[in-house]
């Protein structure tokens, strides 16, 4: 009997590949869930919409794999809910902490609490890229837009807003337009370059687009290794505890491991994503390599080395990678940093925009994604992407990253898990934290937190 494919390992067909010199009204750089998220809002819209993508799908892209539940109102609104239903997955419904001396608390993630409060999916991100972007490259498609994949971008030009001055455009008639320069196929693929008005970057923590803004446009810090992390992840097999497809995802603070944590994350029956991350600066002083201190605590730790005992990596599956914070910087007008200029907004990684705390990136690059296609049709200006974006994220993200600083220190943890453990109201309150805008505000407030750990 012949093996069944399946649909994320498909390729996804685009069409043709637009001319040399075409106009649209937005470009979005990057095909992952941000970029995805601000062609498909564009393109529902009835803009035409050209989506570049880097790679080729299928493609994977190395994650925690976990999509929380602010994530699932786009989802709905994009269109994908029901195949991603319909497509092998983990059902989160909590989340397990547990402290460097090993105490444990669970905190239970709401389900379908109407819009407010949902628990979220785990699920590899080959599979959830390539049902979003097939998803949102149709829509684009059929609003007279175009898709290309193995698109490299060379180049983001810039007008300088007095009717096409700028040689770099190429065209007399392109007034008050950007464009990009890109290479088609490959290094020694063909170039062409196209232009928009309107575009945005999506293409991750090294997304072209960024480092255009950032670093050339504005001669402002790119990487600040404080606000980035190094992460690395394997996927395993038969890991004990794991089994069912729906459950906990666990969170960590292992002993050999502080100020980072370790993690695993059931993506499918008996799949699971198990991972390291410490913040890039802490890691260097520490001297630490990921991938060692990930294989000694499976190897060598006395709880994981009995659930990993029967338990077999996937080959070839260990990869690592960076993830920038959207931690605020002292130093920073714009926060976390820069994220816009004149036509150009840039969303998800590419912003800078990973929870501080969780590392959890996925639900604020289709987040801002749909708000940078809001502004786009509203013909909003940079300077008001720049302030609703932090004024959406930036509490939380505030607060994810004070929970970071206090990760670090083990007594605290200790204490901390140790006396959730034993006190319903604090796991209730971390369920609201972690599930509830509204009463992260509760964090603002010493003395609520003063009277819920004491009494």
């Amino acid at each position: 009997m012949a093996q069944t494919t399946n649909s994320w390992e498909l390729p996804i067909a685009t069409g043709e590949v637009p001319s040399d010199n075409s106009t649209f009204d937005a470009i979005v750089v990057g095909g992952g869930p941000g970029g995805s998220a601000a062609a498909g809002y564009l393109a529902m819209a009835g803009k035409s919409v050209l989506l570049l993508e880097k790679g080729v799908w299928p493609r994977d892209k190395i994650c925690g794999d976990a999509v929380g539940g602010k994530s699932l109102s786009h989802v709905k609104a994009l269109g994908v809910k029901e195949a991603l239903e319909n497509s092998p997955h983990f059902r989160v419904t909590g989340i397990k902490f547990s402290s460097p001396k090993g105490n444990t608390v669970r905190v239970a993630l709401p389900e379908e609490d109407v819009q407010r409060l949902e628990a979220g999916y785990a699920l590899p991100r080959i599979q959830f890229d390539h049902l979003l972007f097939d998803r949102c490259q149709h829509l684009v498609r059929e609003s007279g837009g175009m898709v290309i994949q193995d698109c490299a971008v060379k180049d983001v030009l810039f007008d300088d807003g007095n009717g096409g001055d700028d040689p770099g455009l190429g065209t007399g008639n392109m007034r008050h337009a950007h464009g990009v320069t890109v290479t088609i196929g490959g290094r020694g693929g063909e170039q062409r370059t196209y232009f928009s008005k309107e575009i945005v970057g999506a293409a991750g923590y090294q997304c072209p687009v960024a480092k255009a803004v950032v670093k050339e446009s504005f001669s402002e810090e790119m990487v600040d290794n404080t606000h980035y992390c190094g992460g690395y992840r394997e996927y395993w097999r038969n890991v004990e505890g794991c089994s069912g497809g729906v459950g906990d995802i666990e969170i960590h603070f292992v002993d050999s491991i502080i100020p980072g944590y370790f993690w695993i994350f059931p993506v499918s029956e008996d799949v699971v994503n198990v991972g390291v991350g410490m913040v890039i600066n802490l890691l260097k002083k520490e001297k630490k390599k990921l991938k060692a201190l990930q294989k000694d605590v499976i190897e060598n730790h006395p709880i994981f080395k009995e659930r990993f005992a029967n338990s077999e990596m996937i080959k070839g599956s260990g990869k690592g990678w960076q993830l920038p914070f959207g931690s605020p910087r002292k130093k920073e007008k714009n926060q976390p940093r820069r994220a816009s200029m004149n036509g150009i907004r840039l969303v998800g990684d590419s912003a800078s925009l990973v929870d501080p705390f969780s590392g959890e990136g996925v639900g604020n690059a289709l987040v801002t994604g749909e708000l940078a296609a809001n502004h786009i049709l509203a013909g909003k200006s940079p300077e008001q992407y720049q302030e609703e974006m932090w004024a959406m994220l930036g509490p939380e993200l505030t607060n994810s990253y004070r929970m970071q600083k206090l990760s670090r220190k083990k007594w605290l943890l200790n204490w901390f898990v140790g006396k959730a453990s034993k006190k319903p109201v604090i796991q209730e309150m971390m369920t609201e934290m972690i599930a509830s805008k509204e009463a992260q505000e509760n964090l603002h407030s010493p003395w609520f937190m003063f009277k819920t750990l004491m009494f």
